[in-house]
């Protein structure tokens, strides 16, 4: 087995009413005064909002609320964020909602603790994270994992520029994880989530250190428990089975276990982070328009591994052809994003197909200008991330 160090500090409370027990474990931690991130007005109408403050309440912790966090978290509102945790002397920041309401709380809490240093310093790269508040979690979508995750992605709204940061000060100190909370979401909130999350591992599986086989096995049955329980969620969001497999296995997803002892690839990642950035499309939407284009022009660079996929994930024992197998979980994959109502290309993606310039401007921003190269399983610069949107451009 090839070497790891593995941390997920994140206690993890699952199942009915989970939400309820909010005040006690923000005491737990060392919360008095806490700063309660959350996104639309659904978490308010649902009454959720008001059961957490009355939790918290109940607790004698003192309590300020921020909402209006949007799908892609923004910068300016992260910089708001901190602003209202500095001036109400905030110790603790407990998110209630998703991957987007989760992020935004990890900048507040970074922002918080360091009130001189500008947020935006460290998703640029230009200074490590040094301290952070404690950060608790009240998940409501299953989707980007960042309930367990050390990383946090924002959008300077300002430049149309997303990117994403990882550092152990990013841990969450609790998730609490009611799979009732996500009844309410559509359908297709629930594809864009179900997508996220197999994603997150597909990013980890292919890459070019392998050889633990324990890791493998895990990722792989992740994988195929999303593929069986993605399409029940979808189909009957109020399916508790369904949305608790996903819930759970969101989590796992991310918070490295199905990538020990192997390089985080998350090519496609960063391939999508352009498309969310620039034109303010859902994550999981940009993720599934280019992972079928990016699988294609990698995969000979690993055909046994995608191969592997095929038969141990899609159930493709009886071919025995490597090549055919390795294209043939490509395009399973592709279809059942289909068979979710995802787009599979940018011209579902955006409504249009793109114009030479716009895939040029692409190219050029996730390549940084041609100064870094993405992927480890084959490095891509910026002629190869070229290649691949322009092929995700049928």
């Amino acid at each position: 087995m090839r070497d790891f160090t593995f941390y997920s500090p994140t206690e993890i409370i699952f199942g009915k009413n989970a939400e309820s027990r909010a005040g006690e474990v923000v005491k737990k931690y060392g919360g008095s005064r806490v700063l309660v991130i959350y996104g639309g007005q659904s978490a308010v109408k649902s009454g959720l909002i008001d059961r957490v403050e009355k939790s918290l309440g109940e607790a004698g912790l003192s309590v300020k609320k921020i909402g209006g966090v949007q799908p892609n978290p923004t910068l300016s509102f992260a910089r708001k964020g901190v602003l209202e945790a500095i001036t109400f002397q905030s110790d603790f920041i407990l998110a209630v909602g998703g991957g987007s309401v989760i992020d935004t709380a990890k900048a507040v809490a970074i922002g918080a603790a360091d009130p001189h240093t500008d947020i935006w310093t460290y998703w640029q790269g230009k200074a490590a994270v040094k301290r952070a508040l404690p950060v608790g979690c009240i998940l409501t979508i299953s989707a980007a994992g960042s309930e367990t995750s050390d990383s946090a992605v924002l959008t300077d709204d300002a430049h149309q520029d997303k990117r994403g940061i990882n550092t152990p000060f990013n841990r969450p100190r609790f998730a609490l994880m009611n799979p009732e909370l996500t009844f309410t979401l559509s359908p297709h909130q629930i594809a864009c989530g179900v997508t996220d999350i197999l994603m997150h591992t597909l990013d980890r599986y292919f890459t070019p250190m392998q050889s633990n086989e324990l890791t493998d096995a895990l990722a792989e049955a992740l994988m195929r428990t999303v593929l069986t329980y993605g399409p029940k969620a979808v189909q009957n969001p109020r399916d508790y089975q369904a949305q608790s497999e996903i819930m759970w296995a969101g989590s796992l997803s991310h918070n490295n276990l199905t990538g020990l002892g192997a390089e985080k690839e998350f090519a496609v990642h960063q391939l999508g982070h352009e498309l969310s950035g620039r034109f303010g499309v859902t994550h999981g939407e940009s993720l599934s328009a280019v992972w079928g284009a990016w699988a294609l022009y990698v995969y000979e660079k690993d055909p046994a591994r995608f191969a592997r996929y095929a038969t141990n994930v899609w159930r493709m024992n009886t071919i025995t052809d490597i090549d055919t197998a390795a294209r043939g979980g490509i395009e399973a994959t592709v279809r059942f994003f289909a068979s979710l109502g995802m787009p599979t290309n940018l011209r579902e993606l955006l409504g249009r197909p793109l114009t030479e310039q716009e895939l040029n401007e692409l190219a050029d921003k996730c390549s940084r200008g041609g100064k870094r190269t993405v992927s480890r399983l084959k490095p891509l610069a910026k002629p190869d991330l070229l290649r691949i949107y322009t092929a995700a451009n049928r």
